[in-house]
């Protein structure tokens, strides 16, 4: 048996998913259904109960998959102790973030990193605020990066950058011939907001809430770049991170508006599961992410 194959089979739990433990583990779907296939031929039980919406693992399984986590991190611990014996700096770095810090943030860092690091493997994956806590605390990645990061059991979090929340038009709207406007303006616009359930749209609608302001929903959507295409198209405008805005400015087909009386942040932080060794590798990688070096 393998390491590679209870790796695979623990993925499989975690995400509950055999196409996501193949994107986590650079395998095709079938190559992850054949390691979790050899697991129960060698152990003479079923391990994966496969149903119409989600799979989880048997009684079995869920004892294949106490014992391997163990394994698979006290392995982790003595790779992190032997290459603390030599200059090097290797492994893998498994890092979550929601979409638009992926998208619009964190390339300089990750670009910086594999500069001085060439021997470390980065894995970087998109989701939601939600799943990402979930993800760290079960030990999916290593490393979450969340806006708005909120206390959770289990959890350490990090101060990482905070963004300037600006209004976002489309070219021409009748609020971009301010330099910078009073929140109030914003009264009775038509506006494209994020879904309920994100950070960000709570934290926006607080802001419009204390200072009075009542816009109309528009539309709603999961991620940024939705977003930003709906206002292209003149549907409405938003409040945004500047920095996840700044190519569309400079190619004109979207203006922002600073805000006048009080800038408004959205904070980043970083997650990280409490208690837990750091190898190497992940140390250095936070390292670069918070500027320590």
């Amino acid at each position: 048996m393998q390491i590679e194959s209870l790796k695979v089979f623990c993925d499989v739990v975690e995400s509950k998913s055999f196409s996501k433990a193949a994107v986590l583990n650079y395998i095709s779907q079938s190559a992850v259904s054949q390691q979790v296939r050899s697991l129960e031929d060698r152990y003479g039980q079923k391990l994966i109960e496969r149903g119409k919406r989600n799979l989880s693992p048997t009684q079995a399984g869920e004892i294949l998959y106490e014992v391997a986590k163990d394994a698979l991190a006290r392995l982790e611990s003595m790779e992190h102790r032997l290459r603390q014996l030599s200059d090097s700096v290797g492994g893998t770095v498994r890092v979550a973030t929601i979409y638009s810090v992926g998208l619009h943030e964190l390339h300089p860092y990750l670009t910086e990193f594999m500069r001085r690091y060439p021997g470390v493997r980065m894995r970087v994956e998109y989701n939601r605020a939600n799943r990402i806590y979930d993800d760290v605390v079960g030990n999916a990645v290593d490393i979450g990066i969340v806006a708005y990061p909120a206390r959770r059991s289990g959890v350490e979090i990090r101060e990482f950058r905070s963004d300037e929340l600006v209004v976002v038009c489309p070219p021409g709207h009748p609020l971009t011939g301010f330099k910078r406007i009073d929140i109030r303006k914003l009264t009775g616009q038509s506006f494209i907001a994020f879904d309920r359930d994100i950070p960000t749209r709570r934290a926006i609608d607080k802001i419009l809430r204390e200072n009075g302001v009542r816009v109309k929903i528009a539309m709603e959507f999961d991620n940024i770049e939705t977003i930003k295409r709906a206002i292209e198209i003149e549907t409405g405008i938003s409040i945004l991170p500047l920095m996840t805005v700044e190519r569309e400015v400079a190619s004109n087909s979207l203006a922002v508006v600073r805000f006048a009386k009080m800038g408004y942040q959205r904070p980043l932080g970083i997650l990280i599961k409490r208690g837990r060794e750091i190898p190497t590798a992940m140390q250095r990688f936070l390292e670069v992410l918070l500027g320590d070096t």
